[in-house]
């Protein structure tokens, strides 16, 4: 199977501290018959919204991975132990046959490496407003054949309100099968504080 994986660290660790988190995955990924295809270091980052000990910064890392079953009860149960990662998370993105296109397109605006949205070549008449307040019927993001992805604020920021709310379909105009994928989405930034719960804000480069 292939996985990604994301780690919020505390924004204070060296740099060697940070290698050695990255160590610690490609080892026990390596232990667990895998190879590890895409390691990005996102850098630190003020978080969307503080974690209940009122931390507000972190250090993201991101990896995209193939490995058994075994794997990832192996990575929880190192993270659990490892003081310096405040938050992780592991999804399951795919089969061995999937990786040449999960790798070709990966792109998040977080990455110095992978910098980009699969927005940027939309050529959306009126811009970002017309996705919410759009007069056509038209799905969004059907239209544009992509897919919400938590990684990528521009397919889901728009969605979320000043409240923290996401607009339902019947106001934003796409698709349920798209609306479940955004609500996914936007489930998956707030847990790694990429946004807000409270209110549309996004995590920012320090």
């Amino acid at each position: 199977m292939i996985y990604e994986l994301s780690l919020v660290a505390k924004s204070e660790l060296s740099d060697e501290q940070v290698e050695k988190l990255n160590t610690l995955v490609r080892d026990v990924v390596a232990q667990h018959d895998g190879e590890v295809f895409i390691q990005d270091d996102w850098g630190k980052m003020n978080l969307a919204q503080p974690t209940g000990n009122g931390t507000l910064s972190g250090h993201y890392i991101y990896f995209l991975f193939k490995a058994n079953n075994a794997n990832n009860k192996e990575l929880a149960r190192r993270f659990g132990i490892n003081e310096g990662i405040i938050r992780h998370m592991i999804i399951k993105v795919g089969e061995e046959k999937d990786i040449g296109n999960l790798v070709k397109n990966y792109k998040t605006p977080f990455s110095k490496k992978y910098n980009g949205s699969v927005t940027d070549t939309d050529e959306e008449e009126g811009g970002e407003g017309d996705k919410r307040f759009s007069r056509r019927r038209a799905c969004f993001f059907t239209v544009n054949q992509i897919k919400a992805d938590w990684k990528d604020p521009k397919t889901y920021a728009w969605l979320v309100n000043e409240f923290g709310k996401i607009s339902p379909a019947r106001v934003s105009n796409i698709s349920r099968k798209h609306q479940r994928f955004a609500t996914t989405a936007v489930k998956r930034a707030r847990q790694m504080a990429l946004i807000s719960h409270l209110s549309n804000r996004l995590a920012e480069k320090m």
